[in-house]
């Protein structure tokens, strides 16, 4: 089993992030509209160089990242995570010309990316997806359709686009495009959601692709999604992991000052008990969350079971250790502008995005059985040729974004 405990320079760098979420993103996430893209805070992300680093690290230093800015600024770790979501599908599937075009301007900050996944009716299916790719008889295609629930929409620069180019292919049928904001036909509006950060739908009348916006392989863009939400699904472990953080330290803080009954909050058993319980579960999430992105950087096959995991349970603790905090600080954790009244709201959504928590372990329980009938298999056929992997066997795995 790897170590999962950090070096010193992973430490300081840590540190460092908080400080600087502290000191230059979160000023400007004060100043932020809600429900809107801050583009000032994307630039400065882009300036510091955290967005360029996204695309050089690995999952594990992209998990570093986004809990390092979840501790402190919320609302830049999202910003950052966003830009990944929607422009690594462009860093790790698209063309030279693709790449060119749209990587200097999303790692500066100067293009905001989408990623659009999730629709009216397919949430969390990948194999229901019914934005159509329609053959335009020129060797390219037409979109109609909609895409709902997209983080960035609709004021993204570009999106990396899942739309069914094969009728009855499940899965299989599906084919990733880079669209870029002013492609005729392509509209939508903003959603009103409890959210700080624009969410909204994309609405595809007849939207002009070609092979040139092609991400990958035609009917391969399941292995583009799952590509990149195997990479992000532990980051949303951090995440998540980083805002339960920042709520143990405030109850700590809170607990070990505020009087009561004759002493402090932190003498009765109950609280010092719920405390510890609290800090228990976050670092398990957090061990957890170190091992599946180690598991994906050295190339385990087991990485889909593993970020299932990690998010299954960090964004559950996450929830648990920010409701906990708010019960220990009583009525005034609930005034508006106090740290854990926005980690309470914040905190709701990853166990949604990128494959709810029933989706996760859907997953898990396929892996499991899946790696079951594999043993079984080669056990009885010990002469037999090798299976496929899981992900090849089983391509129809339920994802969301």
């Amino acid at each position: 089993m790897p170590a999962f405990s950090l070096d010193p320079g992973q430490i300081t760098w840590c540190a460092e992030l908080r400080a600087l979420a502290a000191d230059h993103l979160a000023p400007l996430a004060a100043k932020g509209e809600p429900g809107r893209v801050n583009r000032p805070l994307v630039a400065a992300l882009g300036e510091l160089g955290l967005l360029t680093r996204l695309f050089d690290a690995g999952a594990l230093d992209l998990c570093l990242l986004r809990e390092s800015l979840a501790q402190t600024c919320t609302e830049a770790e999202t910003a950052l995570a966003l830009q990944g979501l929607g422009t690594h599908p462009v860093a790790a599937f698209g063309t030279d010309a693709q790449r060119a075009r749209w990587l200097p301007e999303a790692t500066a900050g100067r293009a905001v990316a989408a990623f659009a996944l999730s629709e009216p009716g397919a949430g969390s299916d990948a194999a229901a997806l019914a934005l159509d790719a329609v053959p335009d008889g020129r060797g390219g295609w037409r979109l109609h359709g909609e895409k709902r629930w997209i983080s960035n929409a609709p004021e993204a620069d570009f999106a990396t686009v899942f739309a069914r180019t094969t009728r009855g292919a499940g899965a299989r049928g599906v084919t990733a495009f880079l669209v870029p904001a002013d492609r005729p036909g392509l509209g939508g509006e903003a959603l009103d959601m409890l959210s700080p950060h624009a969410i909204g739908t994309l609405t595809f009348e007849g939207v002009p692709v070609g092979p040139e916006d092609l991400l990958g392989e035609p009917d391969r863009g399941f292995r583009v999604a799952m590509h990149t939400l195997n990479l992000f699904r532990p980051s949303v472990g951090a995440f998540a992991v980083g805002m339960a953080q920042a709520a143990l330290d405030a109850a700590v803080a809170h607990t070990a000052a505020r009087p009561a009954f004759g002493g402090v909050l932190a003498d009765l058993q109950a609280v010092s008990h719920r405390i510890a319980e609290m800090a228990t579960r976050t670092e398990a999430a957090r061990l957890l969350v170190y091992a599946a992105a180690t598991a994906y950087d050295s190339g385990d096959p087991d990485v889909p079971r593993r970020s299932a995991m990690a998010k299954l349970l960090a964004t559950e603790t996450a929830q648990y250790v920010v409701d906990a905090a708010v019960q220990l600080h009583g009525a005034a954790a609930l005034q508006r502008g106090h740290l854990l009244e926005h980690l309470y709201r914040e905190v709701r959504a990853p166990r949604i995005y990128e494959g709810a928590t029933e989706v996760q372990r859907a997953i898990i329980a396929k892996e499991l059985y899946a790696s079951h009938a594999s043993h079984a298999s080669h056990a009885s056929h010990p002469t037999h040729a090798s299976h496929p992997t899981v992900t090849d066997a089983r391509p129809e795995r339920p994802v969301s974004a």
